[in-house]
């Protein structure tokens, strides 16, 4: 994490804002993101048939009820960095129980399935990039966000992550 250091180094004592410099920025490329994908042509890639379109509600509605349910364990506050920390847990505890007994990232999990379901019901070129974007953004979302839990909880999270899956259950 040494950009991370460098950059928090940077900021001095004022590092502790970083989560919320950092939430800004992304909200700011996500706008970029969404305010391009609204100027295409919106022909749809595939032809929709009324199956795939149940299938993508339910997937989208399933991916919405985890998210909802991952974020009971974190603070709202903090993950977006309105708290002056760049801790996510509520306590100060590594969380491995819940949903997070079965995948390391819900929250990644269950945007995987928003995002697949919502293509699935609207198979428009807007919506397979902000999916691509997602596929992009995830291993180094993950990546950089188990290097930060290593360094926090150490030994523990390494044991964690050498159990659970990061993004997709499987059968005990």
């Amino acid at each position: 994490m040494k950009i991370k250091r460098k950059f928090k180094g940077w900021l001095g004592p004022k590092f502790i804002w970083y989560r919320l410099l950092y939430s800004l920025f992304a909200t700011i490329h996500f706008l970029g993101i969404f305010v391009f994908t609204g100027t295409l042509q919106e022909i749809p890639i595939f032809a929709t048939f009324p199956l795939a379109s149940y299938f993508g509600y339910m997937l989208a509605t399933f991916g919405t009820i985890i998210l909802v349910k991952s974020f009971q364990k974190l603070s709202p506050f903090e993950f977006i960095g309105f708290s002056p920390s760049d801790e996510f847990t509520k306590a100060d505890r590594l969380v491995v129980s819940g949903l997070h007994a079965h995948v390391r990232h819900p929250i990644y999990s269950a945007l995987i399935l928003i995002f697949v379901g919502y293509t699935l019901v609207q198979p428009m070129p807007s919506s397979m990039i902000h999916l691509g974007m997602l596929i992009i953004y995830l291993p180094i979302g993950i990546y950089l966000e188990e290097k930060k839990l290593i360094e926090k909880f150490g030994q523990a999270y390494i044991d964690y992550k050498k159990k659970i899956p990061a993004l997709i259950p499987r059968k005990k």
